[in-house]
């Protein structure tokens, strides 16, 4: 019986990597993470106690000279994210991420051939981008950097292109809701790509979609290149169906699941049932702002009123929402303040629990004692709904409403 290969992803920080997860489907080898400090690279590479290698931020320009030899992309690139041990013990290195990026453009349908692109950005992500864009016919391909002669300053200057790539780490989990650039500045734009996979939707991408541009995450990117080093690492070929497959499973474990809906609507039953069947952490938005503030809810609007609880709730609700795999029990109002929506939408499914007026409770609920819930619920009707992504019905059962969620997924 062959030795089970061993193979692995070198970097510095590798706490949140998809990486393991990704390679147990589509090989089976050994794939481990290995955080190594600068003055640790190179005697781990030269121990050759690996078969194969992935290699992260901020070493992909680091390991080069320790490859015997290195692929016509990498050389070209300059950058190596995939170091093979071949028979003889001599390392090649590859660059995966250039296939993978290819993928992402193909799987878009982005047509970029004679297309004026800005990749914003210098680092190694940004290279291999480049590169990629260049070889599929993109002219000019013009890089944004934050001291060159294209700058975030002078951006007026490329109102006319057609393609924009975000290779920077700008908008990535923990900091995210920021957006590197204001998309108004491009209103030729046809496809806007950010390399940043978590969230799933960054702020640039959701500036792309109010506005109809075509868009998409690294995910994909990240899933292609990691089964082109597979190819290298199990030396078969791999379909590319395997991509599709595991892109979509990550998105499904990852995404939270966000129930919004009127006060006393059911989040909380629903969202602990829900949360037991995937077996997956509940948070309550409320409970966050409890803890924030100091005082229960009823404290806070008589100390504070509706709009010292509203900056609580948002401030709370951009805390959960960065994070994956969650679900999420909101406040019934949640819906009322237009800037919750962008951080609702970056990371999550977002349901809308659907219950008769008549069963909603009012006991703790400071809106619900003091309005109408008729009213109430005319003015938020269109904003629940302009919010989700689909509506489950909470009449029946909580194992029927938890059942309905389950298929929306």
């Amino acid at each position: 019986m062959d030795k089970q290969k061993r193979c692995g992803l070198i970097g510095e920080k590798l706490g949140h990597s998809f990486s393991p997860a990704i390679h147990g489907k589509l090989a089976d080898y050994e794939y481990r993470l290995y955080e190594l400090s600068p003055e640790q690279v190179g005697p781990f590479l030269e121990k050759k106690e690996y078969d194969g290698l992935n290699v992260t931020i901020p070493y992909k320009k680091t390991v080069i000279p320790y490859c015997d030899e290195l692929t016509e992309a990498a050389r070209s690139i300059g950058s190596v994210n995939t170091i093979v041990k071949r028979p003889d013990g001599t390392l090649l290195g590859h660059n995966t991420d250039y296939d993978g990026f290819l993928w992402l453009l193909k799987n878009a349908g982005a047509d970029v051939k004679g297309k004026k692109a800005l990749v914003l950005g210098t680092g190694g992500a940004s290279v291999t981008v480049q590169a990629a864009l260049r070889d599929l016919g993109a002219s000019p391909v013009v890089v944004i950097s934050r001291g060159g002669e294209d700058n975030y300053d002078n951006l007026d200057r490329h109102a006319d292109a057609k393609i924009l790539v975000n290779a920077t780490p700008v908008g990535m989990y923990p900091k995210a809701g920021v957006s590197p650039v204001d998309l108004a500045l491009f209103p030729a734009l046809e496809g806007v790509f950010d390399v940043v996979y978590n969230p799933a939707k960054t702020q640039l991408l959701l500036e792309a979609e109010k506005r109809g541009i075509p868009c998409a995450n690294g995910l994909g990117m990240l899933v292609a290149q990691a089964k082109a080093a597979a190819e290298y690492f199990d030396g078969r070929p791999i379909g590319d169906e395997a991509v599709y497959s595991i892109k979509a499973e990550l998105e499904r474990n990852t995404r939270n699941i966000m129930l919004i809906g009127m006060p006393g609507s059911g989040k909380s039953t629903v969202g602990a049932a829900l949360a037991a069947s995937l077996n997956r952490k509940l948070v309550d938005v409320d409970e966050r702002i409890v803890e924030l503030a100091g005082c229960s809810i009823p404290e806070i609007f008589a100390r504070d009123g509706e709009e010292g609880f509203r900056r609580i709730e948002h401030q709370a609700l951009c805390q959960v929402s960065q994070e994956s795999g969650l679900v999420i029990a909101t406040g019934g109002g949640v819906v009322t303040r237009q800037e919750n929506f962008d951080p609702m939408r970056q990371n999550s499914l977002i349901v809308w629990l659907l219950r008769d007026l008549s069963l909603l409770p009012r006991d703790g609920r400071p809106l619900s004692q003091t309005n109408s819930l008729t009213e109430m619920f005319k003015v938020r009707e269109p904003m629940y709904r302009a919010a989700a992504d689909c509506i489950a019905d909470n009449n029946g059962s909580v194992e029927n409403t938890v059942k309905q969620i389950l298929e929306a997924m």
